[in-house]
């Protein structure tokens, strides 16, 4: 299924991503009230970052995506799981049937769609007063290695912007009227990678992707030169975490 952002070239290199923090997720678990055979919808659920540990949890996932790249790789990862079903879906219309999940999900997209058509949708797929998140992982900026690669990044982009990703996603759900109880999740988490798998994962970052354009590759490359001067063999990398969780409204 052809979408706005397309992720086909960048499918394999977001295996390389970090998971979500355990404790991040624990919390949002816990708000929704989630146990054993939960239905949970994981929309834009990519290689299943996201889909692993709900689907680890015993919950029942049907998880949408869109991109036939990552939805391949999605379903490798997670073929031995029987409580898992990948549909071919956008976030904004699913087709999946109205009030039959007790939690939605939005694991890294719900910036890459329409946010207030897909918070129409996930009310439409939610059970009365069942609850919704949307998260992303945010590097920790302030680390010595991301101000560096930030600085890289801004030599050939000056006005490079973080898209919505990492705005405060509070006032954008109050928004759509649909949903009450906002809060705001976080919890830390250090990925620890070869330089090799951190340029790799870098290929993945749509965001940048889309605002270097003819430039991707250079920058890319001169990450890559940075990376691989470093003596050490593995770099660690701090991340938070940063997840909204809101309840639908009767």
């Amino acid at each position: 299924m052809k979408t706005e952002w397309d992720y086909t070239e960048l499918a394999d290199a977001y295996l390389e991503r970090p998971a979500y923090a355990d404790d991040a997720l624990k919390k949002l678990f816990s708000r929704a009230g989630l146990r054993k055979n939960s239905h949970v919808c994981d929309i834009g659920a990519g290689v299943g970052h996201l889909t692993l540990p709900l689907a680890a949890k015993g919950y029942i996932v049907t998880a949408v995506e869109p991109n036939d790249a990552m939805r391949a790789n999605g379903m490798e990862r997670t073929a031995s799981l029987p409580n898992v079903t990948w549909v071919e879906a956008s976030g904004e219309a699913t087709g999946l049937p109205a009030s039959a999940f007790d939690f939605v999900s939005f694991g890294s997209s719900f910036n890459v769609m329409d946010r207030q058509n897909a918070l129409r949708e996930t009310y439409r797929l939610l059970r009365p007063r069942c609850y919704f998140t949307c998260m992303w992982n945010h590097r920790e900026l302030e680390d010595p290695v991301q101000k560096s690669i930030e600085k890289i990044i801004a030599g050939f982009i000056p006005e490079y912007g973080y898209g919505t990703r990492r705005e405060d996603q509070t006032e954008e759900i109050k928004k759509s009227g649909l949903f009450s109880d906002v809060e705001c999740v976080s919890g830390e988490i250090v990925h620890t990678q070869t330089a090799t798998q951190i340029v790799e994962a870098w290929r993945s970052h749509a965001t940048l992707h889309r605002q270097a354009k003819e430039a991707f590759p250079e920058i890319i490359r001169a990450i890559s030169e940075y990376l691989h001067t470093r003596a050490t063999a593995k770099i660690a990398i701090p991340y938070v975490t940063r997840a909204w969780i809101a309840r639908r409204k009767d």
